[in-house]
C-alpha cells in the first residue's frame, strides 16, 4: 500500500474555514499523484478479478450490440448522406447514396488503430462540394478541422486546430466556412486557455494562421460564439453564450459584410433561437416571460418595436421548431416523450404528425427541395428508427429501421408519477420483463441527471437489455433540473434549488421500495457528469438508502469545480463559492465536504477516465481518497481509471462495451 498524502490546506471561504488534504491529486502528472493512481488501479484489478460474471456478460453484451444502428440523413443538393454503424464497429461510418450504391465517404475507423479517434460534427458545403469534417482523440472536447473534396474523396491540406464546442458554417460562395476557436496554448495563461472564444473565417487551401478574425468580444472573455447563416443565405449570425447558460444572445450582419454585429438580442434575458426568416422579419423560438416556450417574429430594422407573438405558449414544451417552405414543424415534450405538430407561417394549426411510438425524436433534417423531413424515434425497447415524412401528402415512411438479435416483446416500460419531499409530481420511466413480481426482490438500476436543461426522454442503450435479461428494473426518473416542463423546471433544479433534484431521486428510491419492486439492498443507482454529482450526492446524504453507487465521471468538489478546464462554464447552472451568496448551498451538497466519519457507505465504483478534459479526473480521485479516509472500514470503494478515454465524447464500441462489463461485474457482486 502506498501512503497516502494529506496537506494542510485550509482555505477560508467567507469565514467558514474548509480543508482540502487531498489538493495534491489534482495535479494528474506529479510523482505521488501518479503512484497513487496506479496503486488504485491495482486495487480495482484486484477487486474485479474476483468477480464471476464478466465472461458472460461480455459474450452476452456484445451479441446484443451487434445489429445495424442508423442515423437520421442529410439531403445536400440532391444527395443523400447518412451515418451507420454496422454492430461492433467503434465509430459509425458516414455513407452518400448514389442511386442503389452506398458509398464511404468517411470511415472513422480507420483515423486510429484502436478506435479512440472519434468524427464529432461534419458540415457540407452549399453546393455539396466540399465536406468539414471534426475529430477528437481520445475523448476530448479539443477537436481538429479537416477538409474533404468530395469530387474525388481526396483530403485537403487544410487543418484547423484549437477548437471545442465550435459550428463549421460554410459561406454562401463556397469558398470556406466560418467557426470559432481558442487562443493557441502559449498565447495567454494555462487558465484562459478556454476563454477569448474568437469567430474567424477559413479559406479553403489557406493556412490556419492566414484565417480571417470575424469577430471578438476582448472586453467579455468569458462568452463563446456558434456561427450560422439564415435560411435565404443573406445573413450571417451568431449565437451568444456564456457558460452554459440557457439565456443567450443573438447577433447579425449581411453576409457580404464587414460591418460589426448588429447585436438584435443583447440582453441576455432568455433563450432566443433562430427558426427562419423573410427578408427582415426573423423568427425565434424563446421563452422569455414563457416558460414552455413560443414562437415570435422580429423586424430586423425595428427591433425594438415590432416583437409580435406567432405561435403562443402551448399546455406542452416547446423543444425545438424548423421552418419548411412556409410551415413551422414544433417539438413538443408531453410528460418526457415528443409530439410533433405543424402551424402555418401566420401561427395558425396546421395539423399532427403522428408519431407510432411514444418516444424521443433523435434529431431532425429537411430537405426544401422536396418538402420532406427525416427525424429518427427511440425508446427504452427501440433503437433508432428513421422516418421520412413528406409534407405535401402527409405520408410517414419508415426509412430505415434495425432487426435486433432478442426479442423485444417479452419486455414493458411504463411511466409513473410519484411525489417528492415537497409533493411535487415527478415522473418515472421503469422498463422490465412482462410478468414482473411485485416481491421487493427485484435489482433495479435507478438512473438520473437532472440539470443543464438536459431531458430525460426514452433512450435506447443495448447495455440496458443484458440487466432486463437478468431480471433487473431499469428506472429512470425525470428530475428537475432539466426542461421536460419547461424553464421554471429547470430553474426548480439550479442555484439554490440544487437541492431538490437529490430529493427527487432520493423519493424515486423511496417509491420503488414502497411498491415492492425492490428493497434498499437491490437498490442500485447510477448517473454520470452532473449525474455523477447526483447519485454521489444522494449516497453522502441517505448511504442507508442504496444497496450499490455507479458514479461516472462525476462532478464532486463543488467548491473549485469552476478552476479547472470549462468548469467556470457550469457556474450559470451551479454557482460559485466565491460568491458568499451562493457558497453556503455549495457547501452544503458538496459529497466531497460532506462524507462522514464512520458512516458505512454502500458500494460505490467511481469511473473517471485520464483524458477527460471536461470533468477533470481529479473530482473521481480526491472522492475515492476522502472515503477512503473516512468511511467505515467496511465501505466498498472502487476507482475505475480508464486510459485513452474521454467523458464520453465519441467513446469507441469496444471501450463502451468494456465499461458495462465492469459495471455489471460491480452490481451482480454488491447487490444482495
Amino acid at each position: 500500500m502506498v501512503t497516502i498524502k494529506k496537506d494542510n490546506i485550509i482555505e477560508d471561504y467567507h469565514g467558514t474555514k474548509v480543508a482540502d488534504p487531498y489538493r495534491w491529486l489534482e495535479d494528474p502528472d506529479s510523482e505521488q499523484s501518479l503512484e497513487w493512481s496506479q496503486w488504485m488501479g491495482e486495487q480495482c484489478y484486484t477487486y474485479f478479478s474476483t468477480t464471476t460474471t464478466r465472461n458472460a456478460d461480455r459474450k452476452r453484451l456484445e451479441e446484443l450490440w451487434n445489429y445495424p444502428k442508423y442515423f437520421v440523413p442529410k439531403v445536400v443538393k440532391g444527395q443523400l448522406y447518412y451515418q451507420k454503424n454496422d454492430g461492433l464497429q467503434n465509430q459509425a461510418i458516414l455513407f452518400r447514396k448514389d442511386g442503389d450504391t452506398d458509398t464511404i465517404v468517411i470511415d472513422p475507423n480507420k483515423l486510429s488503430e484502436d478506435g479512440t479517434v472519434a468524427m464529432t460534427n461534419y458540415s457540407f458545403s452549399k453546393d455539396g462540394r466540399y465536406l468539414a469534417y471534426a475529430t477528437s482523440t481520445h475523448g476530448s472536447d479539443w477537436q481538429e478541422i479537416h477538409l474533404l473534396d468530395l469530387t474525388n474523396n481526396s483530403k485537403l491540406e487544410d487543418h484547423i486546430q484549437y477548437v471545442k464546442f465550435t459550428s463549421i458554417t460554410w459561406a454562401p460562395d463556397n469558398t470556406g466556412f466560418f467557426y470559432s476557436r481558442f487562443p493557441e496554448p502559449g498565447n495567454v495563461e494555462p487558465e484562459d486557455e478556454s476563454n477569448f472564444n474568437k469567430v474567424y473565417f477559413h479559406k479553403i487551401g489557406d493556412s490556419q494562421s492566414n484565417d480571417q478574425l470575424i469577430h471578438e468580444q476582448l472586453e467579455d472573455k468569458e462568452l463563446m460564439f456558434s456561427t450560422f447563416t439564415s435560411d435565404d443565405d443573406k445573413y450571417l449570425c451568431l449565437y451568444v453564450f456564456l457558460g452554459t447558460a440557457t439565456e443567450n444572445r443573438f447577433y447579425l450582419r449581411p453576409i457580404d459584410s464587414n460591418d460589426k454585429f448588429t447585436r438584435l438580442l443583447d440582453k441576455a434575458d432568455a433563450e432566443y433561437l433562430y427558426v427562419t426568416n423573410k427578408d427582415n422579419t426573423f423568427y425565434f423560438k424563446t421563452d422569455l416571460n414563457t416558460p414552455n416556450g413560443k414562437i415570435i417574429k422580429v423586424d430586423i430594422n425595428h427591433p425594438d418595436s415590432s416583437w409580435e407573438e406567432v405561435i403562443r405558449e402551448q399546455d406542452d414544451v416547446i423543444d425545438f421548431a424548423i421552418s419548411l417552405n412556409d410551415k413551422f414543424i414544433i417539438g413538443l415534450l408531453h410528460d418526457a416523450h415528443h409530439q410533433l405538430k405543424v402551424f402555418n407561417m401566420d401561427g395558425t394549426f396546421s395539423h399532427n404528425i403522428e408519431l407510432p411510438t411514444l418516444g424521443s425524436l433523435t434529431d431532425i433534417t429537411k430537405s426544401k427541395d422536396t418538402n420532406e423531413i427525416y427525424f429518427g424515434i427511440t425508446s427504452f425497447l427501440s433503437p433508432t428508427v428513421v422516418y421520412n415524412y413528406n409534407m405535401d401528402n402527409r405520408e410517414l415512411m419508415v426509412f430505415t429501421e434495425s432487426e435486433l438479435p432478442i426479442d423485444i416483446s417479452k419486455f414493458e416500460t411504463k411511466q409513473v408519477f410519484y411525489s417528492s419531499k415537497d409533493g411535487t409530481k415527478v415522473p418515472m420511466f421503469l422498463t422490465y420483463l412482462k410478468g414482473i413480481e411485485l416481491n421487493g426482490d427485484n435489482p433495479v438500476i435507478l438512473y438520473g441527471y437532472g440539470g443543464f436543461n438536459v431531458n430525460m426522454t426514452p433512450s435506447f442503450n443495448p447495455a440496458i437489455l443484458r440487466w432486463l435479461e437478468k431480471g433487473g428494473v431499469y428506472a429512470v426518473a425525470v428530475l428537475r433540473g432539466g426542461t421536460e416542463y419547461g424553464e421554471e423546471w429547470h430553474r426548480a433544479g439550479m442555484l439554490e434549488n440544487k437541492q431538490n433534484v437529490f430529493d427527487d431521486f432520493i423519493s424515486a428510491g423511496e417509491w420503488l421500495i414502497a411498491n415492492n419492486y425492490t428493497r434498499k439492498e437491490k437498490l442500485s443507482i447510477m448517473g454520470g457528469s452532473n449525474g455523477g454529482l447526483l447519485v454521489a450526492a444522494c449516497m453522502v446524504q441517505r448511504p442507508d438508502l442504496f444497496g450499490a453507487v455507479v458514479c461516472r465521471v462525476p462532478v464532486i468538489d463543488m467548491l473549485r469545480y469552476h478552476k479547472f478546464t470549462i468548469g467556470r462554464y457550469w457556474i450559470p447552472e451551479y454557482g460559485s463559492a466565491d460568491n458568499p451568496e451562493q457558497f453556503p448551498y455549495l457547501y452544503a451538497y458538496s459529497p466531497l465536504h460532506n462524507i462522514k466519519e464512520g458512516v458505512v457507505y454502500p458500494p460505490v465504483l467511481i469511473a473517471t477516465a485520464e483524458s477527460d478534459d471536461r470533468v477533470v479526473p481529479a473530482h473521481a480521485k480526491k472522492f475515492a481518497a476522502t472515503l477512503m479516509e473516512k468511511a467505515d472500514k467496511d465501505s466498498t470503494i472502487v476507482l475505475r481509471l480508464e486510459a485513452k478515454a474521454g467523458h464520453g465524447l465519441g467513446k469507441p464500441t469496444s471501450k463502451v462495451i468494456d465499461e458495462w462489463v465492469d459495471f455489471y461485474a460491480f452490481l451482480d457482486k454488491e447487490l444482495r
